[in-house]
């Protein structure tokens, strides 16, 4: 059941635009989380830069949620500091959250009302909101989302991705700063999956830091700047997405018209090369890729083709999560 997370706008004072640039979107220290002797978040310093589209990773039982939820003031830490858009949480939340949208474990509506009729409910308590402004902005947000077609339609008649779609459009009805998804492509097809993604990356265009917390690492490959990795409550690895990916160093891979020969060549070259079907795979952290294909060529083995990878998200993972090295 999503949790209401829009407070009026009264006494707001924000601070000079450069100032704001200059800050994170999002900054913990020593953020804890337990419930009797079991820790469900262990001293995570996590910082979002503004503008950063950040995928939360971790297996189930990681803390997603928890950190999520002690982010946005609905969970309270045990100990440690959340600081949202500049504003110390939960001390200021009627200063913070009124800039944040937020879809958390799910949406609930009234099953009996349309979609539109919902979104109507939610947008008559926006802060943002005022008079004719209400409708506008509750037809562009169905709009967003690809629900207009269905926005007569009763919300119990509405699928799981319909129901996550109307949860991301209630969360989208003003202009924010931060976006908050947890698991928003839950029960989506391909379809609908790209109607999200494309939805994050007006976001993004636009300048608004996003929160995206998804088991789905494909989606956070394609999707995101940024990556912080849980394991156990604990956050293992977090930094700009390009940068995780690299961490395992680059490799060549090349095809060559026989495989032995070319083995043998870069191991006579001193270059430490491996197989992999059929194929030559070098590590690039030691080694520069014209020098690997000259050592072949000085040797006589015909190089048909050489491409440079990277470890993948799903490599990077298991190799954090399942504590692999």
């Amino acid at each position: 059941m999503s949790e209401a997370v829009d407070t009026a706008r009264a006494g707001v004072h924000e601070a000079p635009a450069s100032a704001r640039d200059a800050e994170p979107a999002l900054r913990t220290r020593s953020l804890r989380k337990t419930y009797g002797r079991t820790v469900a978040v262990s001293d995570v310093d996590l910082t979002v830069p503004r503008g950063a589209v950040l995928g939360m990773l971790g297996p189930n039982g990681s803390g997603k949620t928890t950190t999520i939820r002690m982010l946005l003031g609905l969970t309270e830490p045990t100990s440690g500091s959340v600081e949202l858009l500049g504003h110390r949480i939960p001390e200021h939340t009627g200063r913070a959250l009124p800039l944040v949208g937020a879809l958390v474990e799910g949406p609930g509506f009234h099953p009996f009302l349309s979609g539109r009729r919902n979104l109507q409910r939610c947008a008559a308590v926006e802060p943002g909101l005022f008079g004719s402004d209400t409708d506008t902005a509750v037809e562009q947000a169905l709009e967003r989302v690809g629900l207009a077609e269905a926005a007569e339609r009763r919300y119990r008649s509405y699928s799981l991705g319909m129901k996550q779609r109307l949860g991301l459009a209630a969360a989208l009805l003003v202009p924010r700063e931060l976006v908050v998804l947890d698991e928003p492509t839950n029960g989506l097809d391909p379809a609908g999956t790209r109607e999200i993604r494309r939805v994050i990356a007006d976001l993004h265009a636009d300048g608004t830091t996003v929160i995206l917390s998804s088991h789905l690492l494909s989606e956070v490959e394609n999707t995101c700047t940024h990556a912080a990795v849980l394991r156990e409550g604990t956050l293992i690895a977090q930094g700009a997405l390009d940068t995780l990916l690299e961490s395992t160093g680059p490799s060549l891979l090349v095809t060559v018209a026989d495989t032995e020969e070319g083995l043998r060549a870069l191991r006579e070259a001193g270059v430490p090369v491996g197989e992999e079907n059929g194929d030559l795979r070098v590590d690039l952290s030691d080694n520069r890729a014209p020098e690997v294909i000259a050592a072949l060529v000085r040797a006589g083995v015909e190089v048909h083709e050489a491409r440079r990878e990277r470890a993948g998200l799903e490599d990077i993972f298991a190799r954090l999560t399942e504590g692999e090295t």
